[in-house]
């Protein structure tokens, strides 16, 4: 069983959504209250954009032509949420002296979080769950979080 400390912060988040929780039960009866929540609008990139991929001509024979790959502003609207949501959770950390966080991310979002958060947060890490929660109400995320750490 997977317990969750009183006062304990649980991130739960995507590319574009976070949530953060705060465990006001205690380790064997999870009570998740809603402190912060973040919404990115992020449009898939067709939306973002409408150029044609650009395109290289060498200037050495035989003078080949490639393609350059369209801009993924979808993705990179992604990464920057994690640097802002990272951001955010430090400052929560600060204010309200929380020691325990637990995070819960899809892989491609725990990385970007990894490499984003400030080595205070990285030290209040005691979990990281490899999921993404973020379309579950706060009762489905702690029954998930109650049943198994790894669910």
């Amino acid at each position: 069983m997977f317990r969750i400390p009183r006062d304990a912060l649980v991130f739960v988040g995507d590319g574009r959504k976070a949530l953060f929780l705060r465990n006001v039960g205690d380790a064997l009866s999870v009570n998740l209250k809603t402190e912060k929540v973040f919404e990115d609008t992020n449009p898939m990139t067709r939306e973002q954009g409408s150029d044609r991929p650009g395109r290289v001509i060498e200037s050495s024979p035989p003078n080949r032509k490639s393609a350059v790959e369209q801009t993924d502003w979808h993705d990179i609207e992604e990464h920057q949420f994690a640097r802002t949501v990272a951001a955010a959770m430090e400052q929560m950390i600060r204010t309200s002296k929380a020691t325990t966080l637990i995070v819960v991310a899809p892989p491609k979002t725990l990385g970007d979080l990894r490499t984003a958060f400030h080595p205070e947060v990285k030290a209040c890490i005691v979990a990281e769950i490899n999921k993404d929660l973020t379309k579950h109400s706060v009762g489905e995320i702690e029954k998930h979080l109650m049943s198994d750490g790894s669910t």
